[in-house]
């Protein structure tokens, strides 16, 4: 359900962020030698390496991942309304991924065929896994201006604070209240996806060393 696409949303959103790594990063490289040689920098950057050039959605890195959700929604919308004929499916799909991605499957494995979903009768679930980005996004956000020095304790290897206020805020409530009104309770606001783009802009231009 969406809920756990918001908490495995949290847990990337944290795990692969600097902070968490400034206090774990030592203890792996004590465990992997080959990393003793690669700096903290260096590591994050790896962790969140964007690839337009990759076919399989779970393989997808957080900023493309919602342009391969995007592609299965129109595929659903358009099954469902009778746009789309299941026989034109991999040409359309095929399409769609030189579109938004410029890359075009060389076969249907890595293409139409690479999700269970469909086969199992599985339709209208993929956007839940972007949408648990965005609701990510927003409730860390909020947990930073609720909690003085929560990514400074991040730093120093602590998870408390920040577990805290989840459990407090999401956890706890989140079958008491349909998604709206949690979100509401947790941030004051609906889902507002520019926390996300914000998120996103910043992060990825720190990183590549871009102009905002």
């Amino acid at each position: 359900d969406w809920s756990s696409d918001v908490c495995s949303s949290d847990l990337k959103q944290v795990g692969q962020n600097r902070p968490f790594w400034q206090a774990h990063f030592s203890k792996l490289q004590a465990d992997y030698s080959f990393l003793r040689a690669v700096s903290l920098d260096d590591f994050v950057f790896g962790l969140n390496l964007v690839d337009f050039h990759n076919f399989i959605r779970v393989d997808a890195d957080e900023l493309t991942y919602p342009l391969h959700v995007i592609l299965r929604y129109e595929i659903e919308r358009d099954l469902f309304s009778g746009a789309l004929a299941v026989a034109d499916l991999p040409q359309v799909w095929n399409a769609k991924m030189q579109e938004y991605l410029g890359i075009t499957p060389p076969d249907d494995a890595l293409g139409v065929l690479q999700d269970v979903h469909w086969s199992g009768g599985s339709f209208g679930y993929f956007p839940s896994y972007t949408l648990g980005a965005l609701y990510a996004a927003q409730f860390y956000r909020q947990a930073r201006l609720d909690v003085a020095g929560m990514e400074a304790a991040l730093a120093a290897g602590d998870v408390g604070p920040l577990v805290g206020w989840l459990r407090a805020k999401i956890h706890q409530p989140c079958s008491r209240w349909r998604t709206d009104e949690l979100a509401q309770r947790a941030t004051g606001e609906s889902l507002n996806p520019h926390y996300f783009i914000d998120y996103a802009r910043e992060k990825y231009s720190r990183l590549y060393r871009l102009s905002t």
